[in-house]
């Protein structure tokens, strides 16, 4: 895909405004993030101001990592002035399943709210469907059935674009799907990089208007830096560091050899 570059050098000439109510645990990465792919980040969690914020934004990221009852509330309102304005809604749904009260207010938010992402790993992402499966804190154990189906399920459920991260990212749309195969195992070994994948896929989403492709490129992008820091990362330590250096360099030789995404259209699929 010759558009991942062309997609990530937009986001640098735009640098969208990027909104998050999001996870404290992961904050400051997922705001660092955002900055290092070209993007602005912005935190506004208080009910009060959250609807001023999404106004002068171009996506809004939501992340349940770390709900409260309120919190989940100013994501509702948040939310709510986005559809009203247009302005692309991301949920991360960090948990779900885990335990009643977030897939409880998962439901919710989805339930009053149009959101135009859904991520998380294949067990939050069954559990919203309806499949049985089993998660731990916020890590997946099991899943009955093959994550790739349980994703076309929800999105021609929701008419959202579903995303399952994972050894092999997922991203179904109600017509086609998209199997990125970028990424390292390092980066299972730090704290935050699925709310960071959520961040890099709201910025993307502020810059283009195919969602499933917004969220490939994404991912693929966030996969290729991995990669390359792996190569010279002593351990999660100097990895982390060289994870966001290796994201602000991204450049067209390193994106347009690096990405491997594949695409499923209506059966038939096309590299």
């Amino acid at each position: 895909m010759n558009e991942v570059y062309e997609l990530l050098q937009k986001i640098k000439e735009k640098k969208p405004l990027i909104h998050h109510i999001t996870n404290w645990v992961t904050i400051y990465d997922c705001a660092n993030v955002t900055r290092q792919f070209g993007a602005l980040p912005v935190m506004a969690h208080a009910k009060e101001e959250v609807s001023d914020m999404v106004k002068i934004s171009s996506c809004l990221v939501l992340n349940i990592g770390t709900l409260t009852p309120d919190l989940v509330d100013a994501m509702v309102v948040a939310g709510k002035k986005a559809n009203k304005l247009n302005i692309p809604v991301v949920l991360d749904i960090v948990g779900a399943g885990a335990t009643p009260l977030r897939t409880k207010e998962t439901k919710r938010l989805l339930d009053e709210l149009r959101v135009e992402i859904i991520k998380g790993n294949a067990a939050e992402i069954a559990t919203i469907a309806g499949v049985k499966a089993e998660i731990k804190g916020v890590e997946a154990v099991n899943v009955e059935g093959k994550p790739i189906d349980i994703a076309k399920k929800l999105a021609e459920e929701t008419n959202s674009v579903v995303v399952i991260t994972g050894k092999q990212d997922i991203i179904a749309s109600s017509d086609s799907t998209y199997l990125v195969n970028n990424g390292h195992e390092m980066m299972g070994s730090i704290v935050g990089t699925g709310c960071m994948a959520a961040s890099v896929i709201g910025c993307f989403a502020a810059a283009e208007k195919d969602k499933a492709k917004a969220a490939a490129c994404a991912l693929s992008c966030l996969g290729i830096a991995g990669e390359l820091a792996a190569k010279k990362a002593k351990g999660p330590g100097t990895f982390k560091e060289l994870f966001f250096d290796e994201i602000c360099c991204l450049d067209e030789k390193k994106v347009k050899k690096g990405a491997r995404i594949e695409i499923q259209r209506n059966l038939n699929k096309i590299r």
